[in-house]
């Protein structure tokens, strides 16, 4: 992102990524103008939290039109840098790292996994999802030539931290932790932590305890 766009709310920069990938199915499907309400209907985020996200960025639409697709789809491709390519790298080809190398973020124009490593010999060498798979050994030889900038975790909890204090060395700037592993790094670096079974507790939880009316994301 640019750094105008760093100074909104988290909560905002979480959801663009969200709103450019419903206007691009709108652009796709010849929509030349959609209203807050139809936007808000698609992306499960209410009319109010849209129209402000949006503002924080001037006048995107106009009162009673609504917004143009073909400008919105304009506007969010510069802001979230579609155009520019951010390298990953994925560490740990077990079954959730050999899935990512699969998907690899096909409706993401602007991140690529272009490298992965593991400790299995019989994966070192081999090509999954067209991503070369690595000697751990390599892990900052790679990163460094390629200029890697984020890195996705999915080794065991128990090597988390070593993985990671080398990446820090090799100065990847995003870590995205699937492991529940709390890592510590430097405040220079940004670290998203997604453990799956932690959510799918929490999922369970609000089904037996709340109505689905008082969820609230």
């Amino acid at each position: 992102m640019t750094n105008e766009t760093m100074k909104i709310p988290q909560a905002t920069a979480k959801r663009l990524p969200l709103y450019y990938r419903f206007i691009q199915n709108l652009y796709a499907s010849g929509k030349q103008r959609v209203s807050s309400a139809e936007l808000s209907e698609a992306v499960k985020v209410d009319s109010a939290t849209i129209r402000r996200d949006f503002s924080y960025f001037g006048a995107l639409g106009k009162k009673g039109y609504g917004y143009n697709v073909n400008y919105l789809l304009t506007f969010f491709r510069k802001t979230l840098d579609q155009d520019e390519l951010t390298k990953v790298a994925l560490i740990g080809v077990g079954n959730l790292g050999t899935a990512f190398l699969n998907y690899n973020f096909l409706k993401n124009n602007n991140t690529k996994i272009t490298c992965a490593f593991d400790v299995d010999p019989n994966k070192m060498g081999t090509t999954i999802g067209d991503v070369p798979v690595y000697h751990m050994d390599d892990l900052e030889k790679y990163i460094t030539e390629e200029n890697v900038q984020v890195a996705i975790l999915t080794v065991p909890a128990p090597v988390a931290q070593i993985i990671t204090d080398r990446l820090v060395s090799a100065e990847v700037k995003g870590i995205l932790n699937f492991t529940p592993a709390r890592l510590n790094i430097p405040s220079s670096i940004r670290v998203h932590h997604i453990d799956l079974a932690v959510e799918l507790q929490s999922l369970v939880y609000f089904l037996k305890h709340y109505p689905t009316a008082e969820i609230a994301e």
